[in-house]
């Protein structure tokens, strides 16, 4: 199919890694619970990743995880928790094609499946902090029901000029710096004014997403207020950070006295 690459966007609700995968294999935008949840042949469990790692607790340990087997398996089910590469390569197995995740700020493409040779493959488009869909279209605006997302992998691990299109396409969203530098970026606080730098920064930025940071209506901006303001309105309570699947795990609550 001769035509262009384009980014389908997924919608940002905690479950875009799984619905940009369901959009992929199945042109279908709201798969997350299925895929978290659809019944998979496993006598331990009967959720697809849960089964998966439940199924195989020498490979999928606690370091691997970041956490007890046991403790992921229920962790994963849900829908407020991301997927990372754990869940890819879970799905490129389940799906029986490869998963090329392209990182829009190193233009990067990460591989899941490669080792099982795999004769098709499908794409994402990732940014910091979400996952959309890759595509070939046969034009820019074209319907997405023309979308090809399936690719045949050729005899030299390639899969012909979508794969360059697809790079050139992330390699114009680094230029546009279409992403989040989730080590370096910043933030201020809407209260206190106060700026945050990196992980807390990403950390605020996500909790803003689902709560945004309450504006004062007082007149008063003294120096006094906006102190007290610094002291309590923005506290990360915990965060930690799994690098074995370079996913967040977090929380953030913003308080008052």
């Amino acid at each position: 199919m001769d035509g262009v690459v384009v980014r389908r966007v997924i919608p940002s609700d905690n479950s875009c890694l799984f619905n940009a995968v369901g959009y992929v294999m199945e042109h279908n935008r709201n798969k997350a619970s299925e895929l978290r949840q659809l019944p998979f042949s496993s006598p331990l469990c009967s959720k697809v990743i849960a089964a998966t790692v439940a199924g195989d607790p020498e490979k999928f340990n606690e370091v691997f995880l970041g956490k007890p087997n046991e403790a992921y398996c229920a962790w994963i089910l849900d829908p407020e928790k991301w997927g990372g590469a754990i869940e890819l390569s879970i799905l490129s197995e389940y799906y029986g094609r490869e998963i090329a995740a392209y990182d829009i700020q190193t233009t990067r493409c990460d591989l899941y499946g490669q080792e099982k040779n795999y004769s098709e493959r499908a794409m994402l488009i990732y940014d910091g902090l979400h996952y959309d869909a890759l595509a070939m279209s046969p034009a820019e605006g074209a319907p997405e029901e023309f979308d090809q997302t399936i690719f045949p992998v050729n005899h030299d691990r390639s899969i012909g000029p979508a794969e360059g299109l697809a790079l050139n396409l992330v390699r114009e969203a680094q230029r546009k710096r279409s992403y989040t530098d989730t080590a370096n970026f910043t933030l201020r606080c809407g209260v206190c004014q106060i700026g945050v730098i990196g992980q807390q920064a990403r950390l605020l930025r996500l909790w803003n997403m689902r709560k945004p940071l309450a504006t004062s209506t007082s007149k008063n901006t003294n120096d006094s207020t906006r102190s007290d303001c610094c002291a309590v309105n923005l506290t990360i309570i915990w965060f930690q950070l799994i690098f074995s699947s370079r996913w967040i795990w977090l929380a953030l609550h913003c308080i008052t006295v």
